[in-house]
């Protein structure tokens, strides 16, 4: 198993310096990769074409570049752009966001996520590849039929004829489609005693194309905070899971609700939604339960983390992604440093 960081966006508490020095020194600890997110604030290319000039080894990931916010040839010539930049070191992860921000932001309907992330990757393959970019699909057609649009490649060698494509997927028909089209998975709220169901979607996905879940890459993002008191360590975390599962869509459409409720955690689920909706976010976030908390985050001393690590290498994951909940960047830097040393404690790491 490797490390990964995943940095999320720019916040009203975070500066673009900050995430660079994270970055760097998880360059020089032995990180995998470093993942730069987007909602409808900072960007994440922007963001990961700054950081691969100013770091040496570590790959940089979109965490995700969102698939409303782009046509797929723009897409593909960012991430063509970036690896060729950084020297082969992007990944590419994907993903439809959520229909509050797709249809309110972007001004893209919602409807057929499933589909419409086929032909987006179907078509950021062709371009990366540097084939002729035509396509026939229910959502893109390329060239417009009936105009003076012709069928175009990429207008430059990137070091690679494949990026690999992540997908960030909750559900699991979108697991499903992870691993039918995708070389990896980006997860959130990944506990290793629920992983089986989902990993299961994920495999029947490969089994679409004749593979098993060998090369591919599962990546879930992990909230750490290292302590002495686990319950302690929790409440850093507590309110970020209130926001996702209270606060994140709609009542009719969270899908981190809904996973949380596929995790038998229904009744608790509801509640944090009720609450966070009635705009009680702080008795939204006591609502959320220690338990969940737990199976989902890195919480407290050294070694407490080294043996939950265990049991996420065993659970399939590949790379274990660190989000940090830290109050400054020292505090990020030193986080960095006690979770490497976890891993090899653990006795997992690649």
């Amino acid at each position: 198993m490797r490390l990964g960081l995943s940095l999320g966006y720019q916040t009203a508490w975070s500066t673009p310096a900050d995430h660079l020095a994270l970055a760097q020194e998880a360059d020089r600890l032995g990180y995998s990769v470093v993942w730069a997110a987007e909602a409808y604030g900072s960007d994440s290319p922007s963001m990961l074409a700054w950081m691969a000039g100013q770091t040496e080894r570590i790959d940089v990931g979109a965490a995700v570049m969102q698939i409303p916010a782009r046509t797929p040839a723009a897409t593909a010539m960012t991430a063509a752009t970036i690896d060729a930049l950084s020297g082969g070191r992007f990944r590419l992860g994907l993903g439809v966001s959520g229909p509050q921000v797709s249809e309110g932001w972007h001004g893209v309907r919602f409807a057929k996520p499933l589909a419409r992330t086929r032909e987006f990757v179907d078509i950021v393959k062709l371009a990366i590849a540097r084939k002729e970019v035509a396509y026939d699909g229910e959502h893109y057609t390329l060239p417009l039929p009936d105009g003076p649009g012709k069928a175009l490649r990429l207008g430059f060698h990137p070091p690679r004829e494949h990026i690999p494509i992540y997908l960030a997927a909750v559900g699991p028909k979108n697991l499903e489609l992870a691993g039918e089209i995708a070389d990896g998975w980006l997860a959130v709220f990944y506990a290793p005693e629920f992983a089986d169901e989902q990993l299961a979607s994920v495999r029947a996905g490969r089994a679409k194309v004749g593979k098993d879940l060998s090369g591919f890459d599962v990546v879930p993002s992990v909230p750490v905070v290292i302590g002495d008191d686990v319950a302690s360590c929790a409440e850093l975390v507590r309110w970020y899971a209130a926001l996702y599962v209270g606060g994140m869509g709609s009542r009719e459409q969270n899908f981190y609700n809904q996973l949380a409720t596929r995790m038998g955690y229904g009744d608790a689920a509801r509640e944090v939604q009720d609450l966070y909706l009635a705009k009680r976010q702080r008795d939204a976030a006591a609502a959320v339960p220690m338990e969940f908390i737990d199976r989902t985050s890195l919480l407290g001393p050294k070694e407490r983390v080294a043996e939950r690590m265990r049991e996420y290498a065993a659970a399939g994951v590949t790379t274990l992604s660190v989000s940090l909940f830290v109050a400054d960047r020292d505090s990020g830097v030193q986080t960095l440093r006690t979770v490497a040393e976890a891993l090899d404690l653990s006795g997992v790491g690649e």
